[in-house]
C-alpha cells in the first residue's frame, strides 16, 4: 500500500488528525514500542537543542549552574512533602526489583527532582556564604499517563529543563520566580513567535507543594489552552522537613527559601498546532534547524555544473553570517518533490537556482509562510535574506497574537459561559469570587480550569460567574490539553 506523502485532512476540519499526521509526515517523532511513549527523531531533537540554546544563555548569563541528579528518588524522599507525595503518586512509574531480586524501598523514576535536589542541598548548604544556589537541570521526566496521549503534549517521557533554587530571603527567592517566568515569556514569544497570557494559577491548579506558582498559558487553533511554562516559589515547603538550613550572618540557624521551574517539549507540539498550516509545519527561523535550502535546478547535463557552482556558493554566503543553509542536490528525486519536502519542513525559505538564474546573477527566493515568491540579486541575498527571515518570525507572531486576541470572549453569565465553551471554545474571561467550591463546580461541570490569574487587576463587570455573588477577581478560564 502506498502511504501519502502530503497532510490529507485539513487543519479546519480534523485537527486532532492533521496534528498527528504532521508530526510523522515531517519526522519529528514516531510512537515507540511502550505504549505512551515516543521516539524524539533529529528533527524534532533538533528543534529542541535550539530552545535549549536559547534559554541555557539566559541561565548562565544570570549566574544558574547545570547540573545533573539520579533519576531514581526513593519513596522515604517524595514522602518528606505530604501535598507534594499524594500529587504525584497517580502518575509514578516506580522500580521495586533488580533483576530477580526485590530491592526493599520502592524507587520512583523521577516525576520531579524537587525531593531528590533538596537532599543534596541539605547536605552542601551550611552557612550564608554557600547562599543563593542556582542550578538548572536538562533531563527527562516520567510520568505515566492514563488519559489518551499525544505526541509532545501528554507522553508518559518527556524531555524538560527545571530549575532549582535556594536563597537566603523570601524576598530574592520570589524575585528569581518572576524573572524566570520572564525568561520563559521572551523564548515562547520571541523565539516560538507563541503569545502568551501571564499570570498566577489558583490554589486548586498550583503546582504541589509550591506555595504559588506563575505560568503563562497559551491557546491552541481548536480552542484549548496549553500551559507552556511555570514559576513557582516553594516558600520553606520543602526546606523544613529535609532541614535545608543555614547559618546567618546573626549566627543563628535559618531554612532556606526556595524556587523551582520548568518547560518542556510539549511546546514543540504548540509550535506545530499554532503555525503549521494544510501543507505541513510553518516553523520560526529563530528554533528552525534549517532556516534555507537551497535548491538547484537544471534538466540538461550540461547546465549541472554551473547551476551546483552556483548554489554552493550561494550556501557559503549565507552559511557565513551565521545563517542555517542546506544545499539539497539530490539526484534522486524532482524539485517538485523537493519543494513539497521542505515545506512539509516548515522551512522558512527556500532558494531556487537554474540556470536562467544563474546567467541573470539571481536567485528564486520563495517564504514559506506566504508562499511569496522574489527575485533577488546575487549581491542582495545576505541583507535579503536576513530581512526576510525576520520578516517571516514577526509576521508568524502577529498573526498568533490576532488569534489569541479573537480567543477571548467574555461571560457574565453562567449560561453564556457554558455557550461560548461548547460553540467556540478559547479563553472565557469572566468575574469569580475566589471560593474554591465555586472553581471545582465549573471544573466539574464543563471540564474547563482557571487557568491564569492575572497580575494586574482588571475591572470587576460582573457577579460571580458561578454564584453571582460578589466578585473579587477577573480570571481567564479554558478547557485544556
Amino acid at each position: 500500500m502506498t502511504v501519502e506523502r502530503g497532510i490529507t485532512v485539513k487543519k479546519s476540519e480534523d485537527f486532532s488528525e492533521w496534528y498527528t499526521q504532521i508530526i510523522m509526515k515531517a519526522e519529528l517523532a514516531d510512537y515507540a514500542g511502550i505504549k505512551g511513549f515516543i521516539v524524539f527523531k533529529p528533527y524534532s531533537y533538533e528543534i529542541w537543542e535550539n530552545i535549549q540554546k536559547f534559554l541555557d544563555g539566559k541561565l548562565k548569563a544570570s549566574g544558574h549552574k547545570n547540573a545533573y541528579f539520579p533519576a531514581l528518588i526513593p519513596e522515604s524522599y517524595l514522602k518528606k512533602e505530604a501535598e507534594h507525595f499524594s500529587g504525584f503518586v497517580p502518575e509514578v512509574f516506580w522500580v521495586t526489583r533488580t533483576g530477580n531480586n526485590e530491592i526493599g524501598e520502592p524507587l520512583a523514576m523521577r516525576p520531579t527532582s524537587e525531593t531528590i535536589v533538596c537532599d543534596s542541598y541539605a547536605k552542601w548548604i551550611k552557612s550564608w556564604r554557600d547562599l543563593p544556589i542556582l542550578i538548572n537541570l536538562w533531563n527527562s521526566v516520567f510520568r505515566a499517563e492514563i488519559k489518551a496521549t499525544k505526541p509532545f503534549l501528554r507522553t508518559s517521557e518527556f524531555l524538560w529543563q527545571e530549575g532549582h533554587t535556594a536563597h537566603a530571603t523570601p524576598e530574592e527567592a520570589e524575585k528569581e520566580v518572576h524573572d524566570i517566568l520572564e525568561f520563559y515569556r521572551q523564548l515562547v514569544e520571541e523565539q516560538l513567535a507563541i503569545p502568551v497570557l501571564l499570570g498566577a494559577k489558583t490554589e486548586a491548579e498550583k503546582f504541589v507543594g509550591a506555595v504559588y506558582t506563575l505560568a503563562m498559558e497559551a491557546m491552541m487553533p481548536d480552542g484549548k489552552a496549553l500551559q507552556m511554562g511555570t514559576s513557582h516559589f516553594l516558600g520553606q515547603n520543602f526546606s523544613k522537613p529535609f532541614e535545608i538550613k543555614y547559618l546567618g550572618k546573626d549566627e543563628k540557624d535559618h531554612y532556606v527559601w526556595q524556587t523551582s521551574w520548568g518547560v518542556t517539549t510539549r511546546m514543540i507540539g504548540a509550535v506545530v498546532m499554532v503555525h503549521g498550516d494544510d501543507k505541513g509545519l510553518v516553523l520560526p527561523p529563530r528554533i528552525a534547524p534549517i532556516q534555507t535550502v537551497v535548491v538547484p535546478i537544471y534538466y540538461k547535463n550540461e547546465d549541472r555544473e554551473k547551476v551546483l557552482a552556483k548554489a554552493k556558493e550561494t550556501v557559503k554566503i549565507l552559511s557565513a553570517a551565521s545563517i542555517s543553509a542546506y544545499l539539497d542536490d539530490r539526484t534522486e528525486y524532482t524539485p517538485g518533490w523537493k519543494f513539497n519536502e521542505w515545506e512539509m519542513k516548515g522551512i522558512p525559505t527556500r532558494i531556487e537556482i537554474g540556470p536562467r538564474d544563474v546567467a541573470a546573477d539571481q536567485v528564486i527566493m520563495s517564504r514559506r509562510d506566504t508562499g511569496q515568491k522574489s527575485a533577488v540579486k546575487i549581491g542582495d541575498l545576505l541583507k535579503e535574506t536576513l530581512r526576510t527571515l525576520e520578516s517571516i518570525q514577526v509576521s508568524l507572531y502577529e498573526n498568533a497574537k490576532k488569534q489569541l486576541e479573537s480567543s477571548i470572549r467574555p461571560a457574565k453569565s453562567y449560561e453564556e459561559f457554558k455557550q461560548i465553551l461548547e460553540t467556540k471554545g478559547g479563553f472565557v474571561r469572566a468575574c469569580w469570587c475566589g471560593r474554591s467550591q465555586c472553581e471545582a463546580k465549573i471544573k466539574e461541570e464543563t471540564g474547563a480550569t482557571i487557568r491564569t490569574v492575572p497580575f494586574r487587576k482588571e475591572e470587576i463587570f460582573s457577579g460571580c460567574i458561578t454564584c453571582g455573588q460578589k466578585a473579587t477577581d477577573v480570571v481567564y478560564f479554558a478547557r485544556a490539553y
